[in-house]
């Protein structure tokens, strides 16, 4: 009985085979690639020469281009493009490691997010960032003051969800800092029932209307809900690879991250599309030597909101699928488990106008406004 002959693959599908492997030495070494180089690492069934000739008909069609006459080659974006476009479609592994730090339940959603995006930085090496809905039943904790000139303090926020809001209160004249004590020590009062401090008439009278102010604000802006809300991290991640050693391409690359316009539109495209998305290039004009990849995650099977991952052209894209893949699935079962352990609601976007309804009555619990009398 004779031996089966196995089908040689086309020419065409060796001359891809070729491409493809040359990619993924590319992205591990980050160096031009020689025929002999590519023989030694899974073609040793085809000779230089074939090897070389492949090289030629590549860099004809746009995929492959040589920096010197002598030197091997390195692929262009059309060839990151192919080769990311090849691997969306194959099979992901799990990040099992990743799975187990992102599957942990919390009432403090924000600080679940925003750690989610930090964990992923350093599993990436890459700056993160994530659009997200808005989260309902989210009470205010805390609140610190703080004297910044004559006429300005900032004031601090701290909700249940984990958010940190930041307000700017203007005043008449420079508070000293016993004032400023006595006055946070009222918002105390106000927010936890705590024990009225002694506040001269001034003072009193001056915590009574930044505290409305205060309020309002937040009000204002927790029921404004027209855009997801965006969280970032990893600017520093850009500074190790030598793509942005050029100071032209990292200020590209993080004018590209801080243009929250952008990024809302990439994420929401993410979303639109429901599945793992990939912008190389010239998709990203004028950062060209940048790649944006997302994915979008779901709180009981609906789309909330979307993960992206911002990095150079040459970037390790089969390792990063996995990631995104698994930090999707992880982040999707935690937060619908949590969201019904906790009893949370969440809303997306409208561009609607405000409705103060919306606001849930147990934030209020303590009077906004006050009359002459302290009783609203």
């Amino acid at each position: 009985m004779k031996a089966m002959r196995l089908k040689r693959p086309s020419k065409d599908l060796r001359e891809r085979q070729v491409l493809l492997g040359l990619v993924e030495l590319y992205l591990q070494s980050g160096k031009p690639i020689g025929s002999n180089t590519l023989k030694e690492n899974g073609f040793g069934h085809l000779s230089s020469a074939t090897i070389r000739n492949y090289f030629m008909k590549l860099e004809e069609d746009g995929f492959l281009k040589q920096q010197h006459s002598s030197g091997g080659r390195i692929p262009t974006q059309m060839a990151y493009k192919l080769y990311a476009d090849t691997h969306l479609s194959s099979e992901q592994k799990e990040v099992k490691e990743l799975r187990l730090k992102l599957s942990k339940e919390t009432r403090e959603i924000a600080l679940y997010l925003q750690s989610t995006i930090e964990t992923l930085s350093e599993a990436s090496k890459c700056t993160v960032f994530l659009s997200a809905p808005r989260f309902d039943h989210d009470l205010i904790l805390d609140i610190k003051l703080t004297g910044i000139d004559q006429n300005r303090c900032l004031c601090i926020l701290v909700t249940d969800f984990g958010l940190v809001h930041t307000e700017l209160l203007y005043v008449d004249k420079k508070l000293s800092s016993f004032s400023l004590k006595r006055i946070e020590a009222y918002f105390q009062f106000r927010l936890k029932g705590l024990e009225k401090p002694a506040l001269n008439e001034e003072e009193e009278k001056l915590a009574i209307k930044l505290y409305s102010e205060l309020m309002l604000r937040h009000i204002v802006g927790y029921t404004n809900f027209s855009a997801e809300d965006i969280y970032k991290t990893g600017f520093s991640k850009l500074l190790n690879y030598p793509d942005f050693n050029d100071a032209s391409s990292l200020a590209q690359g993080l004018a590209l991250f801080e243009n929250s316009s952008f990024v809302r539109s990439l994420l929401q495209e993410t979303c639109k599309e429901n599945r793992l998305c990939c912008w190389i290039g010239e998709d990203l004009m004028p950062a060209t030597g940048c790649a944006i990849l997302a994915i979008p995650y779901r709180i009981n099977q609906t789309t909330v909101g979307a993960i992206g991952i911002l990095g150079p052209s040459r970037m390790p894209y089969r390792q990063l699928f996995e990631i995104l893949n698994t930090a999707s699935d992880a982040m999707s079962e935690t937060l619908t488990r949590s969201l019904y352990k906790f009893k949370i609601s969440f809303r997306k976007p409208e561009n609607s106008t405000l409705g103060l309804t919306q606001y849930p009555s147990s934030l209020l619990h303590c009077p906004l406004l006050e009359d002459k009398t302290g009783v609203l």
